[in-house]
């Protein structure tokens, strides 16, 4: 964004001497100028309309599985959940879904719908593989990416109109992004292009399959007629309360007094009337906060009846679960264990440390008595062990091995067994363990190859694998900017 021409033309002498900004102001030196220039700049960039493009996986862990086995194209897919990954269905692709096939079924129940289709078992670590390349293609095309799930992301195109977009339209530009997704990676994906990240994903679902967008003036229109509860952030309590005050569209809801909404929802209300009109004009922001909660769900091998193995099993969890918390620099101040047997009934109970814990010694002998305590009244298999640390702090443990203080060295040994299983081992196999996790492997030899596990993963891990590592998701974000930064201005200069 360029400056008035009025000061554009004024130089360092004319500054120094007071000179006036179109007639109104005098700068006595150039710390003044420079002052006010910058505030004049920033004015220009809060006035500039946002460019938000959401980017969407096709169904895509079917879709993952499609890539996987070219030869299922044109087939319907289903990929099944559960201990032996045909308990239900956790995704479906759309020509499966065309024969009533849905989140949540049971697999048997598809396949009597759809004989012919396909029922895959799952396989997590390539979905991550798949994803983690998806991504690295999209942060090649805008300088800020924000992901929020293993498939899902927003990229800032604001700045687009000023050069990329010369020689081409947006639409165009989307399609390119989407052709070379599919044709590097071999996923489809669909996208959303707004003016900011929440009316970018309603686009985006309206879209499917493909891409659209919402053009600068048309937000209201496009808005209209669509139902309130298809805006993320909106649940069941909210379309109610709405609903009372006659909204269930966004036109309803644009059509309503911004002060009758003030007044219901707080400054959330007027935020939704913005929406609604169209003049939410939002910038993308990606912040990257500590995680509130770390959490485990596995379903065991084989229902297990000796209650010794299931403990070993829970320690081994837990022992995971805080070396994570090390490297990320949290500790926990209370947990929760669930255990399901093999009728789906459970138990479960939670703890409360009079501290926050950051040592395998404290918190696994807390687990260990809550366990025994569940399990004293209890003689059914187990089938699922839950576990759960929350209400996390701030843990300071920098990985020297020579540290002071008992948290420094049990983060420099977190981070150090964490690198040696990265280098040299693999995931049936890690080159370090715990003695937790390999009692555990010779009580029961199901856990010598674990399977792996769901990745349903927070926007913080999604920004590791990006940028960074455990203790700062960003460490190595600004090397990509310079990087990116330097392509752009080529491309600018072709231009």
């Amino acid at each position: 964004m360029g400056m008035p021409s009025s000061v554009a033309d004024l130089n360092l002498r004319e500054s120094f001497l007071g000179h006036r900004l179109s007639g109104r102001k005098t700068f006595p030196n150039f710390a003044a100028w420079r002052s006010a220039a910058r505030g004049y700049a920033g004015r220009c960039q809060m006035n500039r309309l946002n460019r938000i493009l959401h980017v969407d996986g096709d169904s895509f862990f079917a879709s993952c599985e499609i890539a996987l086995e070219p030869k299922l194209e044109g087939r319907p897919v289903w990929v099944g959940g559960g201990r032996r990954g045909d308990g239900i269905v956790i995704a479906a692709n759309r020509l499966a879904k065309k024969f009533g096939i849905e989140t949540g079924m049971a697999c048997f129940e598809a396949k009597a719908r759809c004989p012919k289709g396909v029922l895959c078992r799952p396989h997590y670590d390539e979905y991550r593989r798949l994803s983690h390349e998806m991504f690295h293609i999209l942060e090649q095309y805008a300088p800020t990416l924000v992901p929020v799930s293993i498939d899902e992301g927003f990229l800032d195109l604001t700045s687009m109109d000023q050069h990329v977009w010369r020689d081409t339209t947006p639409m165009d530009y989307l399609r390119g992004i989407g052709e070379r997704i599919r044709r590097e990676v071999k996923l489809p994906v669909s996208g959303g292009l707004a003016n900011s990240a929440k009316l970018a994903k309603l686009a985006t679902d309206a879209g499917k399959p493909g891409f659209l967008e919402v053009a600068p003036g048309t937000e209201k229109e496009f808005l209209k007629d669509r139902p309130v509860r298809e805006m993320s952030g909106i649940a069941k309590r909210r379309e109610r309360a709405l609903s009372a005050l006659g909204a269930k569209t966004f036109g309803d809801v644009a059509a309503l007094p911004s002060m009758l909404l003030k007044q219901a929802f707080g400054i959330w209300g007027q935020q939704l009337w913005l929406f609604a009109n169209g003049q939410w004009n939002e910038p993308l922001l990606l912040e990257v906060k500590d995680r509130t909660t770390i959490s485990s769900s596995t379903t065991l091998p084989h229902d297990e009846t000796d209650y010794e193995a299931a403990l070993t099993f829970t320690l081994s969890e837990a022992t995971r679960l805080v070396g994570q918390l090390r490297r990320e620099q949290l500790q926990a101040r209370e947990l929760g264990l669930t255990v399901r047997f093999c009728d789906f009934t459970e138990t479960g109970s939670s703890h409360r440390f009079q501290h926050a814990q950051f040592q395998n010694s404290v918190i696994n002998r807390v687990v260990e008595e809550m366990f025994r305590d569940l399990m004293s009244r209890e003689w059914k298999p187990v089938r699922q062990i839950r576990l759960a640390f929350w209400n996390l702090k701030r843990l300071d443990t920098q990985p020297t091995l020579w540290g002071t203080t008992h948290a420094e060295r049990w983060g420099a040994l977190d981070e150090a067994a964490h690198k040696l299983n990265t280098v040299f081992g693999q995931p049936d196999k890690p080159a370090l363990m715990t003695g937790a996790q390999l009692a555990l492997r010779r009580v029961d030899k199901a856990h010598e190859n674990p399977k792996a596990k769901c990745p349903f993963v927070p926007q913080r891990e999604m920004v590791k694998k990006l940028w960074g590592t455990d203790a700062d998701p960003l460490v190595n974000k600004g090397q990509w900017e310079k990087q990116l930064a330097r392509v752009s201005k080529r491309a600018q200069f072709k231009h």
